[in-house]
């Protein structure tokens, strides 16, 4: 992919891709069964996404991805914050 496609995501998101990259990278050594960690996850995407959640729903999702009930990716989190926002 080129850097036009990604430029393309920036405009149409708002959404700064090199960011996006660096939050993909520091998650690949992550462990996901610590509640701290998947806190700054969901924190750091919901900042990537300029969207507030709420503390209820921000211990729902630690909760179901510490438990291993959902894996932790953007999908999940974006579906979450989704569902709660309908």
């Amino acid at each position: 992919m080129n850097n036009k496609f990604f430029k393309n995501i920036e405009n149409k998101t708002g959404v700064n891709m090199k960011e996006v990259f660096e939050l993909a990278n520091s998650l690949q050594n992550a462990n996901f069964k610590d509640e701290e960690t998947v806190r700054g996850v969901i924190k750091r995407v919901a900042q990537l996404a300029n969207r507030k959640v709420p503390k209820e729903l921000e211990d729902k999702i630690v909760q179901s991805i510490v438990n291993g009930k959902e894996q932790l990716d953007f999908n999940t989190i974006a579906n979450m914050m989704n569902k709660k926002n309908k």
